[in-house]
């Protein structure tokens, strides 16, 4: 195994380490990648068993990594909107005190509000690209950063991951309470606030509807863990939930989630994109899907202006 290993990454080329196409990879890397993402194996074993599983494995991991300088959607100097980090107190939380990245439309508002919630690993990148989509709409938006109290998005996704594996889980979500609740304050707003994450910050999409109750106007989780299914009665906001198709662990967890959204009357709506991973938003690596990632955000929009006007 190790000489299979050492054998193809000797022998892989510059070029080898392009972005393939989600086709050229195997699921089985996919897979593994899944499990790399969510914290079960770090970087060094991810890109070993990819060797092994498939051939041409290590290219199609490598291939994987994401690659934010070309996943740029919106310049950070587009005139439709203007950018900043921001303070805010954040009580109960890790520190006190958060920072995020705030994103208002270039007029004069009141506008509609949008938390964008990160994945395991911090503000990163692909994030606040999804902040500025979010204000070149007419929303104001803040990508708050859960790292922050301790250094905030290291540079790189796997030292991000691994700070955020080690914070008090309890309160990082406080944090993300204290984001919610600082963006719909703020003197900018229209007081409606809409709430839109990925992977981790899908789940805490789910988590915060729960928690802040009629304070919460609209929801968008991405391939997020659904909220538990007893605190389910106290959502009030609605909800638009955007899963890939193959995606087992979250998926799994639908058929509860629905029973109790239907049973408490909280108003849902559910779309499963055909053909698509985990991930499949992030334009950032091959799990991207086009087709599916632009009908997706469509539809987030188009559910914003509706329940934030």
């Amino acid at each position: 195994m190790v000489e299979q290993w050492n054998a193809e990454l000797a022998t892989l080329a510059p070029e080898a380490s392009k972005m393939l196409t989600q086709s050229e990879i195997d699921q089985r890397v996919f897979d593994l990648y899944d499990e790399y993402c969510h914290g079960g194996i770090d970087r060094r074993a991810f890109l070993q068993r990819a060797a092994v599983v498939a051939i041409g494995g290590l290219a199609m991991a490598q291939s994987l990594l994401p690659r934010y300088a070309e996943a740029q959607t919106i310049s950070f100097t587009d005139p439709r909107i203007k950018a900043s980090y921001v303070t805010y107190p954040s009580p109960g939380g890790t520190s006190g005190t958060m920072r995020g990245y705030l994103v208002r439309p270039s007029g004069p508002g009141p506008f509609g509000t949008v938390l964008v919630v990160h994945e395991n690993r911090g503000l990163n990148p692909y994030i606040e690209d999804v902040a500025r989509r979010a204000a070149a709409e007419g929303f104001l938006a803040l990508a708050p950063d859960g790292l922050s109290p301790v250094g905030g998005y290291p540079g790189n996704d796997d030292d991000g991951r691994t700070l955020q594996a080690g914070l008090d889980q309890g309160k990082l979500r406080t944090d993300m309470v204290n984001s919610a609740r600082y963006l719909k304050a703020h003197t900018l707003s229209t007081g409606k606030l809409g709430v839109t994450g990925f992977c981790w910050g899908g789940g805490t999409t789910n988590f915060l509807a729960v928690t802040l109750g009629a304070d919460m106007n609209a929801g968008v989780p991405f391939y997020g863990a659904a909220a538990e299914t007893v605190s389910v009665p106290a959502i009030k906001a609605s909800l638009m939930i955007q899963y890939a198709e193959t995606d087992e662990r979250i998926n799994d967890m639908w058929p509860a989630f629905e029973t109790a959204l239907k049973a408490a009357g909280v108003p849902y709506e559910k779309h499963t994109y055909p053909g698509t991973q985990h991930g499949f938003h992030n334009n950032s690596t091959p799990r991207y899907h086009e087709a599916s990632a632009k009908l997706a955000w469509d539809r987030t929009i188009a559910f914003f202006k509706k329940h934030l006007a």
